[in-house]
């Protein structure tokens, strides 16, 4: 089979992805994605195939960002996110997708919960598509926001919006919100933490507790987006004094960029989570859906400091499920400390991480969604 997967341009959108993509990929069927050429090197060591279209994300923003005022990463209000998901997105992209798609000739369009090219893909090509959420439930007034306008999009190509036939679901029971209830066609999915090309998936067992009186070891990651050191730098220095860190320096930035005294920090750079968390007892976090789900799969609590974006979905669900403490704005570095603390001299936060491990270790894997979604197809 032929299986097409699409991604708005970020890591955070596209690696949540890659399980199934990978899973498609070993079957033998034919894969590709989506996306803007700067994944090259992902997908290459992947071995999948790009069909890169489209500007990057941050012409994407800006351009969102001139059309609305608020930028949407940082302020996302329903209308900007729409603007940056469905207007500018569809009006940059969608004809070169077209294009690509139609000369790859797709059984099954696999498109992230945001992205909204590739179901105008599948509604162009006559095929259906599979929604991939990558945390919880995005609220309504995002999602009807998003929907309005794409439709909008959709009407100027002479194409009507249409409804996933699955909706592959990563969000463990105990992350959902009270009154949830499941989307048509809902399929649950086991996520797991990002791992590299060939790297075996190990982020199904729930971590023990440390023993004995060590200090903590804490992963401070705010993803490839948020990670500024003028940011972090506060935050290293409350945490410091009873933690030993590793801290994760983004994209761009290197040691140097945070300043001088911190050797006895351990900065890394771009690194699979699921390397990261080994030997771990704690995340602090900006709540990225990937991040959040793959620390939860290793069973491991979490301090989530949202920055913006859907980040404060997953804050929201981390505290609701008290799986770990959220840090809203604008709580300074000595509130993520007290939450750092909390969470570490609380058993039940690691309690709650390490069932919603087992949850999601009970998941279906990717490989089984695969063969599920490939059997309904044939």
């Amino acid at each position: 089979m032929r299986i097409l997967f699409s991604s708005t341009p970020a890591f955070g959108h596209l690696l949540p992805q890659l399980p199934l993509a990978r899973a498609f990929r070993d079957r033998g069927d034919d894969v590709a994605v989506l996306t803007a050429a700067s994944f090259r090197p992902v997908l290459t060591g992947e071995r999948i195939a790009l069909l890169a279209v489209g500007p990057e994300a941050p012409e994407l923003l800006a351009e969102a960002a001139r059309r609305t005022g608020p930028d949407p990463a940082p302020e996302p209000t329903p209308a900007a996110v729409a603007e940056f998901f469905a207007g500018t997105r569809i009006d940059l992209t969608a004809d070169a997708a077209l294009v690509a798609a139609r000369d790859f000739r797709p059984d099954l369009v696999v498109a992230e919960a945001t992205d909204c090219v590739g179901p105008l893909v599948a509604a162009a090509l006559g095929v259906p598509y599979a929604k991939l959420a990558f945390g919880p439930l995005i609220p309504a007034e995002f999602t009807d926001a998003i929907d309005s306008v794409a439709e909008s999009r959709y009407k100027e190509h002479g194409l009507d919006m249409v409804t996933p036939t699955w909706y592959l679901d990563p969000c463990p029971e105990l992350l959902r919100a009270p009154g949830w209830e499941p989307p048509h066609g809902w399929t649950p999915m086991r996520p797991e933490a990002h791992r590299g090309s060939g790297t075996p998936d190990t982020t199904v067992d729930a971590a023990e507790p440390t023993a004995g009186t060590t200090r903590p070891k804490v992963l401070l990651s705010f993803g490839t987006v948020f990670a500024e050191p003028a940011v972090l730098r506060p935050v290293i220095e409350a945490l410091a004094p009873t933690a030993d860190l590793r801290v994760t320096l983004g994209l761009t930035a290197t040691a140097a960029d945070y300043g001088s005294g911190l050797g006895h920090v351990d900065f890394v750079g771009f690194t699979p989570l699921a390397e990261l968390l080994n030997g771990i007892d704690l995340v602090v976090t900006h709540g990225g859906a990937g991040t959040t789900m793959g620390t939860l799969a290793r069973g491991l609590p979490i301090v989530v400091v949202p920055q913006g974006a859907d980040q404060f979905l997953q804050a929201a669900a981390v505290a609701g499920s008290r799986t770990g403490v959220a840090v809203q704005s604008p709580a300074g570095p000595e509130a993520v400390a007290q939450a750092m603390n909390e969470v570490l001299g609380n058993f039940e936060y690691g309690v709650n991480a390490r069932l919603a491990a087992e949850q999601i270790a009970a998941m279906p894997s990717p490989r089984q969604v695969a063969d599920q979604l490939a059997a309904a197809l044939s």
